[in-house]
C-alpha cells in the first residue's frame, strides 16, 4: 500500500510545465523553495522588473504550502501583548497588524490574478472544549471586535448548529478566514510569477551555496545559478542546505485524512467554515469544494508508512461525528510543520545577502502568502526595522536539539495531560 493517498494532488488544478536549471545562470535574487513564502516573494520582485530565480527541490507546493488544511486563518497565535513583549512596542503592533490584514491580502491576491484554488471565505471558527479555553476564546473575540474585525463570540449550541460536533463549550468566529485548496493555489502563484517575469525552475534540488566573489552561486545536479541576494524560503524541509539552520526548528508531522462527499444537507459544517480547537494537541477540519470531511491533527513523529499511520484523525474524525459512517478515508496525506521556540516567525541573516525564514507554525496560508511585499523590500535593500518581519537574528539552536524526538513525544504527552487537566475542570 502507498504510504499516502493526498486529496489535494488528485483534486488540484494542472501543474505548470516547468524546466531544469541548465548550465549557469544569473540572477539578481534567487529563492530556495517554491511554497507560499518563496513563490509569493518571486510574484512580488518580478512585479517591481527585479530579476527573480526560484529552484524547488521536487515539484512547487511539493511539502506543506500543498499538504496543508488549506485553512486561511487571519493574523498570528499571540496576543497583540505578547508581540509587544517579545519584539517591542513598535514592531510588535506592526507585526499584529501585518497577521491582522494577512487574509485579506491573500484572498485580495488570489482574486487579482484570478488563481483558482477554491478559495472560500466563510469565516473560521476556534472552538473550546474546556472553560480555561472558552475563556481565552471570549478574550480573542472581544481583542479583535475592538481591533475593528468581524468577530464575535459563540456559545455552545451556535457552535453545535455551525459545526455539526456536540461537546464543545463555545468559542469564536473570525470572518476574515477561509479556505483554499493549497496546491492549487502554490500552482496559481507560479503562473503568476511566471507572467510576471519570474523564472522557476524544478526539479532543482540545491546541493551547496557558495560565495562567489560578492555574489552567492547555488549549485543543482544540472546546473548552477548566480545571484547577488539569496532567501531559504524552505521551512521544515530545508534545514541541511545551511550548518546550523536546522536546529533552529522542530519538524513536526501533521496528519489528515478525508471522507467520501457527504451527502446534501449533512449537518457536519452546513456553512462550510473552517474550524480548529484550543487545545495544544490540535484538531482542525472543513469541507473541500465537493464535500469531503477533511480532518487534521497531530501525527507521528515519523513519516507514515501506509494507512494505518493515520489512525489519530480517524479516531479524531469518529469522536467529532459518530453519526457518520465507519468507512476508510478516501484520502490520507501528511506534512512537516516547521515549530520554532515560542511559536512565533524566525528571519536569520546566514552570511551577507543570505537570508533564511522560517514563518509558519502552523498558520501558514495566510501569513506567508501575505508577506512577499515584505520579503521583496527586504531582498531589494529595505531596512528590515521598517518591515513587518520578525528582527534579523544570528541562527540560535535550540537547546538539546539533538535530542528532539525524545522532548517531541514527552512535550506531546505533557500537553496530552494539560489538555485532559483543562476539560476536567467545571465550567464557570
Amino acid at each position: 500500500m502507498m504510504a499516502q493517498h493526498p486529496l489535494w494532488e488528485a483534486t488540484a488544478e494542472p501543474a505548470p510545465a516547468l524546466q531544469l536549471l541548465q548550465g549557469t545562470a544569473e540572477a539578481e535574487v534567487a529563492i530556495i523553495g517554491a511554497g507560499f513564502s518563496g513563490l509569493s516573494t518571486a510574484l512580488a520582485l518580478a512585479e517591481r522588473g527585479v530579476a527573480v530565480t526560484v529552484l524547488e527541490a521536487v515539484a512547487p507546493g511539493a511539502a506543506a504550502s500543498g499538504a496543508n488544511g488549506g485553512q486561511v486563518i487571519p493574523g498570528l497565535r499571540h496576543f497583540v501583548a505578547d508581540l509587544i513583549a517579545e519584539y517591542g512596542e513598535t514592531l510588535g503592533r506592526r507585526l499584529h497588524e501585518h497577521g491582522a490584514r494577512d487574509a485579506d491580502a491573500t484572498f485580495a491576491l488570489i482574486a487579482r490574478h484570478g488563481i483558482i484554488c477554491e478559495a472560500t471565505r466563510k469565516g473560521w471558527l476556534q472552538v473550546a472544549d474546556s472553560a480555561t479555553e472558552l475563556a481565552a476564546c471570549r478574550q480573542r473575540a472581544r481583542a479583535w471586535a475592538e481591533w475593528g474585525a468581524p468577530a464575535r463570540a459563540l456559545d455552545a449550541e451556535e457552535v453545535r448548529a455551525m459545526t455539526g460536533a456536540e461537546g464543545y463549550l463555545g468559542g469564536w468566529m473570525d470572518l476574515r478566514g477561509g479556505t483554499v485548496q493549497p496546491l492549487s493555489l502554490a500552482r496559481g502563484l507560479v503562473r503568476a510569477a511566471l507572467a510576471a517575469g519570474a523564472r522557476i525552475h524544478a526539479p532543482a534540488r540545491v546541493t551547496a551555496i557558495q560565495p562567489d566573489g560578492r555574489d552567492w552561486r547555488l549549485t543543482t545536479a544540472t546546473g548552477s545559478l548566480r545571484a547577488r541576494r539569496v532567501l531559504l524560503a524552505t521551512n521544515a524541509t530545508g534545514g541541511a542546505l545551511w550548518p546550523g539552520l536546522a536546529a533552529t526548528m522542530i519538524p513536526v508531522w501533521s496528519f489528515q485524512t478525508a471522507t467520501a462527499p457527504l451527502p446534501a444537507g449533512s449537518p457536519v459544517l452546513p456553512g462550510h467554515q473552517a474550524v480548529s480547537d484550543t487545545r495544544r494537541v490540535l484538531r482542525y477540519w472543513r469541507r473541500d469544494a465537493a464535500g469531503r470531511l477533511v480532518v487534521g491533527g497531530k501525527g507521528t513523529l515519523r513519516a507514515p508508512r501506509g494507512p494505518h499511520s493515520f489512525s489519530v484523525p480517524e479516531r479524531m474524525r469518529a469522536r467529532l461525528y459518530p453519526a457518520l459512517p465507519d468507512a476508510p478515508p478516501e484520502y490520507w496525506w501528511g506534512g512537516q510543520v516547521a515549530v520554532t521556540p515560542g511559536r512565533l516567525p524566525r528571519l536569520f541573516r546566514l552570511a551577507e545577502g543570505v537570508f533564511a525564514t522560517l514563518q509558519c507554525n502552523g498558520k501558514g496560508v495566510g501569513w506567508c502568502t501575505a508577506s512577499g511585499p515584505a520579503f521583496a523590500d527586504l531582498l531589494t535593500g529595505a531596512d528590515a526595522r521598517d518591515l513587518p518581519l520578525p528582527p534579523i537574528t544570528k541562527l540560535r539552536p535550540i537547546p538539546l536539539h539533538p535530542l528532539r524526538t525524545l522532548y517531541a513525544a514527552a512535550g506531546s504527552l505533557w500537553f496530552r495531560t494539560r489538555d485532559a487537566l483543562d476539560r476536567a475542570r467545571p465550567t464557570p
